[in-house]
């Protein structure tokens, strides 16, 4: 789940993500593009078509439609690293725009149920959305088998 995403081509691969690991994508508008973005569609390829992504209004939207038992914020201000959870099939991972990430409103959230980090060298302020979005997911998929994949 990517809350306000501003940059398409960031979408775009995400769109790519979904497609090539089965996950749904769910964007919380506003977005800073529209969905029919030359830059979201370039990134995207032909992977639109084999993605399932909805777009939600809000975040209560969001929360409304998924009913989620366990969401996960990502943050580079959290002390547990995302390699500690032990994923469920329908987690949510929840990511935030760049280059501002998550904001507080969102990160005290009573959906979210911990807040987990992506380890980095020191002095370094984030990962691009589409690569953190790539690593924590491959983890979570890692943990159950790859199943589906050949």
């Amino acid at each position: 789940m990517y809350f306000s995403p501003r940059i398409p081509p960031n979408t775009g691969n995400a769109i790519r993500i979904a497609a090539n690991t089965g996950c749904e994508l769910h964007l919380i508008e506003p977005l800073g593009f529209t969905m029919t973005d030359k830059q979201v569609k370039r990134a995207g390829l032909d992977y639109h078509e084999m993605a399932h992504v909805r777009v939600h209004p809000d975040l209560p939207s969001a929360w409304e439609s998924l009913q989620p038992t366990r969401v996960f914020a990502f943050t580079a201000q959290a002390t547990r690293f995302y390699t500690d959870v032990d994923y469920q099939p329908d987690d949510v991972l929840l990511f935030g725009p760049e280059p501002t990430g998550l904001p507080d409103e969102v990160l005290n959230d009573p959906h979210i149920t911990n807040q987990l980090r992506i380890p980095m060298l020191a002095d370094r302020r984030s990962m691009n959305l589409a690569n953190a979005t790539s690593v924590a997911l491959y983890e979570a998929w890692r943990q159950h088998g790859f199943d589906g994949a050949v």
